[in-house]
């Protein structure tokens, strides 16, 4: 790995997202003593995309200027070697100069002298090999050609593009890659993920692998809409984080159980506040010690009274203390 390297890659502008991260693996596979010569397998699986769609993005990343493949080949076994990638920062690079594609005709027949001069070193035995800078498909265009099921005699069979077993697709308005990365950008802000970047000690600079691209914003997506933090609450919750961890985290996964104990805190908050205190207990009737008293209020009142409710006992009680009448008493029917 070169720091020179990947924060060259980092500075380039106006690529697509998905040709930027094969630019910057490809530097993260620099050696400044020996240069860069991944293999497709390889480089595939860092990026995380297919062989033939790595070629597509190699393409476009050679017509722009910035690297040169030169193809090698086992001068004993004639087989096939990982390609050699010069890029752009190294000393003495010149952008490849298009050598017409056999198949399809691509460049321009007086673009180089030689192809010696087109990539820059001794390729002589090579020429049947040289690829075409768009496609890299050889030479011999039927041998690795999308209508021929036989591989090259010279390249290995893993390395013919598989076609589809049907020819006609539908075009995609956007690639799904770039429609995915603008829907995480509309979803969280740069302004929001330069803030979770700075709470976490990311030089936005020099990102890890983890942290660069769209996959990262749509991780703090989820964050906020599935467990239903706020972006100012995932930043606060990656802040007292550093506390207990003061090495930045390697991805956004790494903050995945620190973000659910958040949400879980969170959630039995609200809980608290909308739980409604215990009403207290109803005070006890007192117990009526005065029962002459309670008939006398019922009788002078204008409520039910039942005839049978007042014994012959509790209305010479109520007389003789004074309390009714005798009038009283026949007017609600006691006698």
């Amino acid at each position: 790995m070169s720091h020179e390297a990947t924060n060259w890659a980092i500075k380039q502008r106006g690529l697509k997202p998905t040709t930027k991260i094969v630019l910057w693996h490809l530097c993260d596979r620099f050696n400044p003593d020996y240069g860069c010569f991944p293999s497709q397998d390889r480089l595939a699986h860092d990026c995380e995309i297919s062989r033939s769609t790595l070629n597509d993005h190699l393409g476009q990343l050679e017509a722009v200027g910035l690297l040169r493949r030169v193809p090698r080949l086992d001068p004993v076994t004639k087989r096939q070697l990982p390609t050699r990638y010069i890029l752009g920062f190294e000393p003495g690079f010149t952008p490849v100069a298009v050598v017409p594609c056999p198949e399809i005709g691509h460049g321009d027949d007086g673009a180089a002298e030689s192809l010696d001069d087109a990539y820059g070193c001794d390729v002589d035995g090579m020429a049947d090999a040289l690829p075409c800078p768009d496609f890299g498909h050889g030479t011999d265009a039927e041998a690795v050609s999308d209508f021929q099921a036989e591989p090259c005699p010279e390249n290995a069979e893993s390395r013919v593009r598989i076609s589809d077993t049907n020819p006609v697709r539908e075009p995609l308005s956007k690639p799904v890659k770039e429609e995915e990365g603008a829907q995480a950008r509309e979803a969280i802000s740069d302004e929001v993920f330069g803030d979770l970047l700075a709470a976490l000690g990311l030089d936005p600079a020099a990102l890890p692998g983890w942290w660069q691209g769209w996959p990262p914003r749509l991780h703090v997506q989820r964050w906020r809409d599935e467990l239903g933090l706020t972006e100012a609450e995932i930043i606060a919750t990656a802040e007292a984080s550093r506390e207990e961890h003061p090495q930045p985290p390697d991805g956004p996964k790494a903050l995945d159980r620190v973000m659910q104990r958040a949400a879980q805190r969170k959630v039995e908050a609200v809980g608290r506040k909308r739980r409604t205190p215990k009403t207290p207990p109803a005070p006890a009737a007192k117990p009526i010690t005065d029962l002459p008293a309670f008939y006398a209020d019922l009788v002078n009142s204008d409520r039910y009274l039942p005839v049978s409710a007042i014994s012959n006992t509790m209305r010479d009680a109520m007389l003789a203390r004074g309390l009714v009448t005798a009038e009283r008493l026949r007017e609600r029917g006691v006698r």
